[in-house]
């Protein structure tokens, strides 16, 4: 008689556990993919981050740096929003910065306050603090951050507004937007975005300040207005730029009669005070466009962008009447009459030849033409006549 044996089930215990051992090893290979992802994406943004610090750092002049960080911060942070405070107390950063040919209508991100209290950080009025603000973290109110965001139609849901420090001193703030309520708030770590502002007002701070050198560089102390320098160097960018797009550049050469009487009569501080309103006088009759540089003594320039002889002969007859109109006061209750004769010469289609001869040319033909209003009487404008 055969006997078999039965076998015995596998015990459910055992199954159970190879079932929760496989269950747990998915759920670590999950953990460990998502770790993998984040660690590559935190590596991407950390390159892309590190490509935008020595793109910023490597700007050459204003628009360049601001141009950079409207443009790619937004996309390397995955913002919807960010815009600029700069604290400009006098006007002098947007007065210089217009000086040397800044459009800031293409910055409409950019933004001026007078003062720290525009900011939005609890400061008291002092800029230099100790210690100094953190960045403000929290949920978007359409109210309290208008200043720092003031376009329409952009929904934000989370804001930080971080201080740009510079030896502890308060340059501005860097505002960050996003349509994401949980992506800034007050329990966020501030060590990324505190570094990335550093690094911003670090570049702010050198770019306005090398910006201020040129434009001193550029600039005539005393009346305020540009110098020959600047103007030699613009009229070549201009000629070139006239024969890209065809049109006519004009000229002037401007000097106040009898100007040695004035310096006799009133001393040179009288006559600096002449110089300051016959500048003012001059440049109240041009175009935002336009460039006004003294040469030097009692003789100013102006360049006159895409206008002929006619309307430069036109804007020339102006300012010759500005000049004479009414007395000018100086010191002491002193009125004097000041009278100044124009020469005119326009470049129509900037000419021929190389930018330099060409530039050359047209001082020497408005030049010409000063001659001729001076030796006709003064208080006159003449055209170049061979123009």
């Amino acid at each position: 008689m055969t006997h078999t044996l039965k076998g015995k089930p596998a015990a459910p215990a055992a199954t159970e556990f190879a079932s929760d051992l496989a269950a747990e090893n998915g759920q670590l290979r999950a953990r460990m993919a998502y770790m993998i992802e984040q660690a590559e994406r935190n590596h991407a943004i950390m390159m892309r981050h590190q490509a935008f610090d020595l793109e910023i750092v490597g700007a050459g002049s204003f628009p360049e740096l601001i141009g950079s960080i409207f443009r790619s911060l937004p996309a390397i942070s995955e913002l919807d929003s960010v815009t600029l405070s700069l604290i400009d107390e006098d006007a002098d950063i947007r007065t210089v910065m217009e000086k040397l040919g800044v459009d800031f209508a293409a910055f409409p991100d950019l933004l001026f306050e007078p003062g720290i209290d525009g900011l939005g950080f609890d400061t008291g009025t002092r800029h230099t603090l100790a210690p100094p603000p953190k960045p403000i973290l929290g949920m978007f109110d359409p109210v309290r951050h208008a200043r720092q965001f003031p376009a329409p139609g952009v929904r934000l849901q989370s804001v930080a507004i971080v201080p740009l420090l510079r030896n502890k001193r308060i340059i501005g703030s860097l505002n960050l937007g996003s349509a994401d309520p949980a992506r800034f708030t007050p329990s966020l770590g501030t060590d990324f975005i505190e570094h990335m502002a550093s690094i911003i007002a670090i570049c702010l701070e050198n770019v306005i300040s090398n910006e201020m050198l040129k434009y001193i560089g550029l600039t005539d102390s005393l009346t305020g207005v540009y110098n020959r320098r600047y103007i030699d160097r613009r009229l070549l960018e201009e000629i070139a730029r006239a024969r890209r797009q065809n049109y006519a550049i004009s000229f002037m050469y401007i000097d106040i009669d009898h100007f040695k009487r004035v310096n006799d009569t009133v001393g040179h501080q009288g006559g600096d005070e002449v110089l300051r309103e016959v500048a003012g006088r001059i440049k109240a009759e041009l175009r935002v466009s336009d460039a006004l540089a003294r040469f030097g003594g009692e003789e100013f320039v102006v360049l006159l962008i895409d206008a002929d002889l006619d309307s430069a002969a036109f804007v020339a007859e102006r300012i010759r009447a500005s000049i004479a109109a009414s007395m000018i006061g100086i010191a002491q209750g002193v009125q004097l009459s000041i009278t100044g004769s124009i020469g005119v010469a326009c470049l129509d289609k900037a000419g021929e030849g190389t930018a330099e001869a060409a530039a050359l040319e047209l001082v020497a033909h408005a030049d010409e033409a000063l001659y001729l209003a001076k030796s006709g009487g003064r208080n006159r404008v003449m055209r170049y006549a061979g123009t």
